[in-house]
């Protein structure tokens, strides 16, 4: 198997199962042509999380974030009528974009991005009565994975499905001695999960257009402990 032939499975699973779409796929060419790095999710893994937030019938959505706000726009679409998406976004050109896109898409009523680095903004979310969230989708600097999580599990409630994308590297999460950042930082925080006695979690090993990855998923069971 090669990268080819994973792309063109996705390619089939995507013109067959997702379709078309003109919201997500101007909001593709808006940050293309802003020069925003193509690493958003990839449209099935985009619908997937769109069912997850519908199954779970989320109503309150956290994503630490956004880029060009593409996998924004599919979980907002979600959301009912009521629900609020909060977003952040550590670099202002890319929550330019994302405000565009994700007000192209005719979502910026339930939308609120909040640009800075997420470990200075995740700690002002309960000051501003956010929180605890349904969902949490973390998708942002590997290496801060640990905290990343730490603060998820804090503005959650027993019940609230944490997402972590990109945690299998390519395969390089396997390798204990990697000097990867990246790779570390994902491990760090699959031994927090670990030990975590409120989680119950699992990971999953993905191949597609993005290659070899994955995800990882935790569902928050009991609260703090008093």
């Amino acid at each position: 198997m090669t990268q080819d032939h994973w792309t063109a499975v996705d390619a089939y699973l995507t013109d067959t199962l997702v379709g078309p779409d003109p919201a997500l796929d101007t909001a593709l060419r808006a940050s293309a042509t802003a020069g925003l790095p193509s690493i958003n999710v990839a449209p099935n893994q985009g619908k997937l999380l769109q069912l997850l937030a519908l199954v779970h019938g989320a109503r309150s959505i956290l994503e630490i974030g956004t880029l060009g706000g593409y996998s924004t726009i599919w979980l907002a679409r979600a959301l009912p009528e009521d629900g609020t998406l909060v977003t952040l976004e550590v670099d202002p050109r890319h929550a330019e974009v994302a405000r565009g896109n994700i007000a192209q898409a005719g979502l910026a009523d339930r939308v609120d991005l909040i640009q800075g680095p997420a470990l200075e903004t995740l700690p002002r979310l309960s000051e501003r009565g956010h929180g605890p969230f349904d969902m949490v989708f973390v998708d942002a600097d590997k290496p801060s994975n640990p905290e990343y999580f730490r603060w998820a599990l804090r503005l959650s409630r027993p019940g609230t499905l944490i997402v972590v994308d990109n945690t299998v590297r390519g395969g390089a999460v396997a390798d204990a001695a990697s000097t990867d950042e990246s790779v570390r930082g994902v491990r760090r925080m699959h031994d927090l999960i670990a030990a975590e006695p409120r989680v119950t979690a699992t990971a999953v090993q993905t191949v597609g257009s993005k290659g070899h990855d994955g995800f990882t998923l935790a569902l928050v069971t009991a609260g703090p402990a008093e």
